[in-house]
């Protein structure tokens, strides 16, 4: 299991791994650099969301960057059939906000960063935040930025091909087409769900400080619609940072590009003071 690998490889660093479900695992932090209570307060969690499909090893590259600039970790990984009936995946943003509401994490400052269609899923967190806005203001209000990679942005097609893509690359064709029949025969249970997702992207009740990496290659992230996104945000007051490359792999920008991209996550979260001190990526 990864959650066993990863503890197995990082234990002599003083991290502990807790198997809280299925798809979500919490990595404590107890070295000597990430002491429980920050000179701003309780000790910031980030609440990574992998792309479909990610292997064990490159979520751990993301896990260990974040572990050692003193941050504790909460993966939440997806399964497909959180997109291909989306009120599991409902159901499952429901569960993320249970666990992000406990008492173990419910007094700490968050900073989520998202790949592929793990947006998807922090949508649907979204989705619950917006119809219960007052419940959850708290949590909106722990929530001090947002990172995107790769985001796939646009239309259901989009969505099924980046499922098709994530989940069985050879047979991405075939795959996007049954997709897009599946969704049309069960319109009501999925299309207009994703609309919903969409709709409330666009219209995010998160309003703290956003970052996106993107390029112009990639077929699952369109860079002018992640434009357009960043420019509405952008007019909702939202600050929004932009990393956008000409050429490099979808959900892959940190292997193609390692010293634009550190920098440019290093310079984002040293901008939002989670620490209260400087902290090195």
């Amino acid at each position: 299991l990864h959650w066993k690998m990863m503890a197995r490889s990082i234990a002599v660093s003083g991290i502990t791994a807790q198997k809280i479900s299925k798809c979500i695992t919490f990595y404590k932090n107890d070295t000597i650099a990430a002491p429980a209570v920050t000179q701003t307060g309780p000790k910031p969690l980030l609440l990574l969301l992998p792309w479909l499909g990610s292997r064990p090893r490159a979520v751990d590259k993301y896990c260990e960057i974040y572990l050692k600039t003193g941050f504790d970790v909460l993966v939440v990984e997806s399964e497909v059939t959180h997109f291909l009936w989306p009120r599991w995946g409902l159901d499952y943003g429901a569960k993320i906000l249970d666990v992000l509401q406990s008492q173990q994490f419910i007094s700490r400052p968050l900073l989520v960063h998202s790949f592929s269609i793990g947006g998807f899923t922090f949508a649907q967190v979204m989705l619950h935040i917006s119809r219960k806005s007052q419940q959850y203001q708290s949590l909106t209000n722990r929530i001090h930025g947002h990172i995107y990679d790769s985001l796939v942005v646009g239309s259901v097609e989009r969505m099924a091909t980046g499922v098709g893509k994530s989940m069985f690359p050879r047979l991405q064709g075939p795959v996007q087409g049954v997709s897009l029949l599946y969704f049309r025969v069960f319109k009501k249970y999925t299309v207009d769900y994703y609309n919903d997702s969409i709709n409330v992207f666009w219209n995010t009740p998160v309003k703290a400080p956003a970052l996106f990496f993107f390029c112009d290659n990639d077929p699952l992230s369109d860079s002018e619609e992640v434009e357009k996104l960043t420019g509405h945000w952008q007019t909702q007051g939202i600050s929004v940072g932009k990393k956008r490359w000409k050429e490099s792999i979808h959900a892959g920008h940190l292997r193609e590009h390692p010293e634009d991209y550190l920098t440019t996550l290093h310079n984002f979260v040293q901008s939002l003071n989670l620490f209260g001190l400087k902290a090195k990526l």
